[in-house]
C-alpha cells in the first residue's frame, strides 16, 4: 500500500512520515538515495507501508522551498522572532533573515515578543511601513496569541531569531501541549539512543506544521553569498516601486547620485534603519567571486 505524506523527523537513517494512515517510520531506498538525492525535514514523499507498519521512501516531489542550514524544505514562512527588551535585537538581524526569505521565495512576518517589557515602537513603525504583517505579542501574559496562531494555521513554519527572544517560550505558549509530545515521540522513536535535538515538524492542531528544531535558534545568516549582489534589491519588499527609476542604470542604490531609493529614504517612504541594513549587506556580497558561490 503507499500513500502520501511529509518528512516530520529524521534520525539515524530513519525517517518518521505523516501520512493519512498516521505517523509511519520509513527508510529511504539506496536507489533513490542515490538518483534523488537525500530527503529532509518537510519534503513531500510517497512511501510503501509494509506488512509490518513500517515503510519505505518510494519518490519525493520537487522541493518549494530550501534551506541548508539547518536543512529543511517547504517552509511556507519564517517568523522572524525579536524583542525591544532586552536581549534587544537590532533590525540588520531582521533584514537579513527577510532577504534570505524574500530570496528563497519564502513568506516572512516579524513577531515582537516581550510586549509587556517594551512595546517595541520603533520596530513596529520600520516593519509595518516595509509591508509585512508585524505582530505584538507575549510570551509571558498570551497578548497576541490568538492572532499568531491564525497566522500559523495551515502553513509549514519556522521561528529565526537572535537567542534570547523567547521562540521556545512562544511555542510552548502557543501550543503547550508539544513540550509532552515532542518527548513521547522522542521517545518512541529514538529508543534511547540518540540525545541530539534535530529539526522537526509538529503537527497543528488547527491545520498545518511548525518547526522544532534548535538550528533556527542559529539561524544561519551567515551565508548571505547565496543572495547575488544585483539581486539584493529585490529581497528588499519595499524598493519595488522606485525600481527602474534611477538617474543610471546599474546603481547599486548604496550612495549614488541620482539613486531612487535613496531619494525614497531622504523624504521618509523607506526607512533609514532598512536601506542601512540594505547597504550592509550588499558590501558583505558585492565582492563574492560567481565559482565560490557553490562551495
Amino acid at each position: 500500500m503507499s500513500e502520501n505524506g511529509i518528512i516530520l523527523k529524521g534520525i539515524g537513517g530513519f525517517y518518521y512520515v505523516d501520512t493519512a494512515a498516521g505517523l509511519v517510520e520509513c527508510k529511504a531506498r539506496g536507489k533513490f538515495r542515490i538518483q534523488g538525492g537525500k530527503p529532509v525535514i518537510g519534503d513531500r514523499v510517497t512511501i510503501q507501508i509494509n506488512q509490518d507498519g513500517t515503510g519505505y521512501i518510494l519518490s519525493m516531489e520537487p522541493r518549494m522551498t530550501e534551506l541548508l542550514r539547518p536543512a529543511v524544505a517547504n517552509i511556507d514562512q519564517l517568523l522572524v522572532v525579536c524583542s525591544a527588551a532586552a536581549p534587544t535585537t537590532e533590525p540588520y538581524l531582521i533584514d537579513k533573515i527577510t532577504a534570505i526569505a524574500a530570496h528563497k521565495g519564502m513568506d516572512a512576518a516579524v513577531v515582537i515578543n516581550k510586549a509587556d517589557l517594551d512595546r517595541g515602537e520603533r520596530l513596529y513603525q520600520i516593519y509595518t511601513q516595509a509591508g509585512f504583517p508585524v505582530f505584538r505579542v507575549s510570551a509571558e501574559t498570551g497578548e497576541g496569541m490568538d492572532a499568531l496562531r491564525e497566522r500559523l494555521c495551515g502553513r509549514i513554519s519556522a521561528f529565526a531569531g537572535n537567542s534570547g527572544v523567547g521562540k521556545s517560550s512562544l511555542m510552548n505558549r502557543l501550543y503547550p501541549q508539544f513540550g509532552a509530545e515532542v518527548g513521547a515521540i522522542s521517545e518512541k522513536i529514538a529508543r534511547g539512543r540518540h540525545t541530539t535535538r534535530h529539526v522537526e515538524l509538529m503537527k497543528l492542531p488547527e491545520g498545518g506544521y511548525l518547526a522544532d528544531t534548535p538550528g533556527f535558534s542559529a539561524f544561519h545568516t551567515e551565508r548571505m553569498d547565496l543572495v547575488r549582489k544585483e539581486d539584493l534589491q529585490y529581497a528588499f519588499r519595499e524598493f519595488s516601486p522606485y525600481l527602474g527609476r534611477c538617474q543610471f542604470t546599474g546603481c547599486a542604490h548604496v550612495k549614488e547620485k541620482g539613486c531612487a531609493i535613496r531619494e525614497a529614504v531622504a523624504s521618509g517612504a523607506i526607512s533609514p534603519e532598512r536601506h542601512d541594513s540594505y547597504c550592509k549587506i550588499y558590501e558583505s556580497v558585492k565582492d563574492i567571486k560567481e565559482w565560490s558561490r557553490n562551495k
